[in-house]
């Protein structure tokens, strides 16, 4: 039973067995927000790749468990709005970290946090280009 469970959780940006992965961006849902305006899409996400990148850095300063739970609670909030999903459940997991947790595994979780982001950066450029001006 508990191998079942853990075959089906996977890690945090994976998707469970015989389901496609999901897109970095969830566009459907940001279209909802923009009405399917592609330029205010653009700007959103451009706006979302670089506010994220500063809450990022927030997080690896943060020298308070108050700090690092801001940070990651404003991650989570902006990935969530722009449906950018696995980053978002990224975030959740690190912002429900407890305290004590030994920095070898903070280092590791904002690894992950970070490779999301790249990967919702990286959607976002081809986008871009793919849309053009």
């Amino acid at each position: 039973m508990a191998g079942e469970h853990a075959q089906q959780v996977g890690t945090v940006g994976s998707a469970v067995d015989g389901e496609e992965p999901e897109a970095p961006v969830d566009m459907a849902h940001l279209a909802r927000y923009t009405l399917g305006d592609a330029a205010l899409e653009r700007e959103v996400l451009e706006l979302f790749c670089t506010q994220s990148v500063s809450y990022l850095e927030q997080l690896r300063a943060a020298t308070s468990h108050k700090d690092w739970c801001h940070a990651a609670h404003s991650l989570k909030g902006s990935a969530r709005a722009v449906g950018a999903w696995r980053m978002a459940r990224a975030a959740e997991y690190i912002e429900a970290l407890r305290e004590d947790i030994p920095p070898e595994v903070r280092a590791a979780q904002i690894g992950e946090l970070e490779a999301s982001l790249q990967e919702a950066s990286a959607f976002v450029a081809n986008l871009s280009e793919d849309r053009g001006p």
